[in-house]
């Protein structure tokens, strides 16, 4: 697989409690209906294009 992210950063979530137990919540919940670990990652759009 190739990601290609250059108008992308990771999202700072350290401080946003309620983002990162959104994200693990959907996490478990694909997880249920797939049968397989998910992991999903949080992305934020750059200025740059």
């Amino acid at each position: 697989m190739n990601i290609i992210a250059e108008n992308y950063k990771f999202a700072p979530l350290e401080e946003t409690e309620q983002a990162v137990t959104i994200i693990k919540d959907a996490e478990a919940e694909i997880a249920k209906i797939t049968g397989t670990p998910i992991t999903l990652i949080a992305y934020e759009k750059t200025e740059k294009e």
